[in-house]
């Protein structure tokens, strides 16, 4: 009680902050978005836009060449247009003329300058740059030449050059580390620049009460008209999801994304529905989020009894997906029953034949590997974290039904996180969230040139590799579709990881909030958002 006390002092005093400086009665009217963050903001610089909570930020407060609509197609934003050479090499890019920086006091007379394709030089290459320490420099790694990769013919072109063609680099340059940044602002603060950012986003920074509140306000000179309808936002980070939960009920914040087992029930139903009591309140948006939630198996253990490939199959027969999203996740989530990439997808195709519940097929495989009723068959660990233990309780019960035991072992995530990178682990719980809208983005999961991540199965095949690389300077949509569907057929066929499901996102908005984003990305887009 007395820790719930606590925080309805501190939503009272960040209110209160909010409203100072003899704006108390003007804060009133204003259209404030108020939404919670329980991981705090680590930094407001794009290239450290490396987890949720950081991109969620930059994300209001910069733009970048091009964005995603709610279909996950690339569009314009400060590039106006583009063309790609026909060898697949060199994208030019027309950079917009009434894109502006925020206004700021380090600039002549404290007014933004207009953005040119030479901070797009600069912005790129300092992702790339080793003393900069970018999470993000994976992006352009082994992808752009070697020679000149970005440049600046005149103030309006920017170009980009790659070693080889990779379709997927137009989805990339759509995530926040590709923002644009102003040379002259990171240089004045340094790395101070994570909490005196200047950008050209919808919203401008105007305060942050580290581990408490961030506030930012209406940036009045945004170049896509008419745009933001909000006059600014606040961010709360409390830690508690509960607590957060009972503040998004009594009015004090307008959103709230994702499920606690602690309060699921008092939002929806097993069936998914939202509950009577509180929907003349809140609206219900179940939105695709490309994630695909599995468990892997070590392929290169010799002495792992899921070597045997018939294993494998009858474990993914033996789990009831449907019965488990109703049960655990109050029916948000979709059963993965037709291969790794996950539905939200363009490329997601219901047609490929996945594992379905078919506990009587498991049973005949488990027979054909020479363990009838699992008969044999030794005791299997499976190592997850904290949060998925009653997932996997739900999943090795119905295991023992076939006769396969398998004992549950619950790590710290960072912990697991690092056996698995250090092959230390034989059967994990793991899920792969898209870096970028493109199927690609899981396949590389089984591609056997890579390490862990993001192979962390060590899986290795011949075909699927010689697909993999075919599709990756594939530039027509449906021959690259064409090849990921066989791709799929091979990973659902050697069954390298155990297929549970797609997620969604589960987001819940207070009536009077109007225009949310609906993108599989889970990204939370406020330009269009309006607060009746």
């Amino acid at each position: 009680m007395k820790y719930l006390f606590k925080i309805a002092f501190l939503f009272s005093i960040i209110a209160l902050l909010f409203s100072c400086n003899g704006e108390q009665k003007e804060t009133v009217t204003k259209k404030i978005f108020k939404y919670n963050q329980p991981n705090t903001i680590t930094s407001l610089d794009p290239a450290f836009a490396r987890s949720q909570n950081n991109i969620w930020a930059v994300h209001h407060l910069f733009n970048g060449l091009v964005e995603l609509d709610e279909g996950l197609n690339v569009k314009p934003n400060i590039a106006e247009s583009w063309t790609i050479s026909e060898d697949g090499k060199e994208i030019t890019f027309k950079i917009k003329d009434n894109v502006f920086f925020h206004d700021h006091v380090q600039f002549p007379n404290g007014k933004g300058r207009k953005v040119t394709a030479s901070d797009f030089v600069y912005s790129f290459n300092r992702i790339v740059d080793e003393k900069t320490g970018s999470p993000g420099a994976w992006i352009f790694k082994d992808r752009v030449a070697e020679e000149n990769p970005f440049s600046a013919p005149d103030e309006q072109t920017f170009i980009l050059r790659l070693k080889k063609p990779f379709h997927p680099i137009m989805g990339i340059l759509t995530m926040q580390y590709c923002s644009v940044v102003p040379k002259e602002i990171i240089e004045h603060f340094g790395n101070d620049f994570r909490k005196n950012p200047v950008g050209t986003g919808p919203f401008k920074f105007k305060n942050w009460l580290e581990g408490q509140a961030m506030f930012l306000e209406k940036n009045e000179n945004y170049f896509e008209a008419g745009l933001p309808l909000l006059d600014g936002v606040k961010i709360s980070f409390v830690g508690d999801r509960k607590t957060a939960f009972l503040e998004f009920k009594k009015g004090n914040l307008d959103y709230m994304s994702g499920l606690e087992s602690s309060f699921a029930d008092e939002l929806l139903s097993k069936e998914g529905d939202l509950q009577e009591a509180i929907k003349n309140d809140i609206n219900f948006i179940k939105i695709p989020f490309l994630n695909s939630e599995y468990l892997g198996i070590n392929m290169k253990k010799k002495d792992n009894p899921l070597q045997n490939k018939w294993i494998r199959q009858a474990l993914n027969y033996g789990i009831d997906r449907e019965l488990m999203l109703k049960q655990l996740r109050n029916s948000v989530g979709k059963a993965a029953d037709s291969g790794f990439t996950p539905f939200g997808l363009p490329s997601y195709d219901q047609s490929i034949k996945g594992y379905e519940y078919n506990p009587t097929l498991a049973k005949e495989l488990l027979a054909k590997a020479g363990h009838p009723d699992g008969k044999g068959l030794p005791e299997i660990k499976l190592m997850t974290t904290k949060g998925y233990v009653d997932l996997c309780t739900y999943i090795t019960r119905q295991w023992k039904e076939l006769g396969v035991n398998v004992q549950i072992e619950s790590l710290e995530s960072a912990t697991l996180r690092e056996m698995m990178k250090k092959e230390q682990v034989d059967f994990f719980r793991a899920s792969w969230i898209a870096d970028y809208p493109d199927g690609e983005s899981f396949l590389t999961v089984f591609y056997g040139g890579n390490p862990a991540p993001p192979n962390y199965t060590r899986f290795n095949n011949a075909e699927f590799d010689r697909l993999y690389g075919i599709a990756l300077a594939e530039t027509d949509d449906t021959k690259r579709y064409s090849l990921y569907k066989e791709m799929e057929k091979i990973a659902i066929d050697e069954a390298p990881v155990i297929f549970l499901f797609y997620d969604e996102t589960a987001v819940f908005v207070r009536k009077n909030i109007k225009g949310i984003s609906k993108n599989a990305l889970n990204l939370l887009d406020l330009k269009r958002v309006d607060k009746l």
